[in-house]
């Protein structure tokens, strides 16, 4: 404890505290990108899977694996294997982008089954009618499922989000400049450990807290409308 009284001045210096901002920026840009791109692709993917077309089946069926894989699979795995795919194919990517992408692919999977549950919400009954009024399924989608399904949709991303941010510290194995990277880099440079993540903790709560309040608002505001 005396360490960590004796380097507080130090360690709240100007070029410290830029840092840290640098870092937090990071983790906001790579969760919320991901996220936002996630739920566009995993849109697309849960309404690709209610298509009844044949020649659509090999691509129902490959976005079907993908995703199941994606949700089964340790993040850290999957952020390896995109580093080093790209290494193999000899693609130079800075780590934040190949951070990103791979985050993408997490968040898309399981943003897609979301967005799934969400659809199966409605029941059969509305489907069966917009069939009868002779709706295409993008019709059917915008008129009648989307229109529910969001009241559901929204609130469960919104709280996935929050759990995703601390999926962001994966990046730092691959030398992303985020909270965890910073964390290990001040002990490097001889600060004290629970200085340093004491302050990634702190940051990491006053991030996602704000945000699952927010979440558990529109949850319940949702419900109640």
């Amino acid at each position: 404890m005396h360490a960590v009284i004796e380097q507080w001045p130090r360690f709240f210096s100007g070029p410290n505290v830029l840092f840290l901002a640098t870092a937090l920026l990071n983790t906001v840009l790579l969760s919320l990108a991901s996220c936002c791109i996630g739920l566009a692709l995993g849109f697309v993917i849960a309404s690709t899977r209610l298509t009844r077309s044949w020649a659509l089946l090999p691509l129902r069926l490959l976005l079907i694996g993908l995703t199941e894989a994606l949700r089964r699979i340790p993040p850290l795995v999957v952020l390896f294997l995109v580093f080093f795919g790209f290494s193999l194919f000899q693609i130079d990517m800075a780590p934040f982008a190949v951070a990103l992408i791979a985050l993408t692919l997490i968040a898309t999977a399981f943003i897609a089954e979301i967005v799934r549950s969400g659809f199966r919400s409605i029941p059969r009954e509305q489907w069966d009618a917009a069939a009868t009024m002779n709706f295409s399924l993008a019709q059917t989608l915008r008129h009648v499922v989307v229109p529910q399904a969001w009241k559901i949709v929204v609130p469960t991303v919104s709280l996935f989000f929050v759990m995703f941010i601390k999926d962001t510290a994966l990046a730092s194995q691959i030398g992303v400049l985020e909270l965890t990277f910073v964390g290990k880099s001040f002990i490097d440079r001889g600060f004290s450990p629970l200085l340093s993540f004491g302050t990634v903790l702190l940051l990491y709560f006053l991030l996602s807290f704000p945000l699952a309040r927010a979440g558990q608002w529109l949850e319940a505001r949702l419900a109640s409308s």
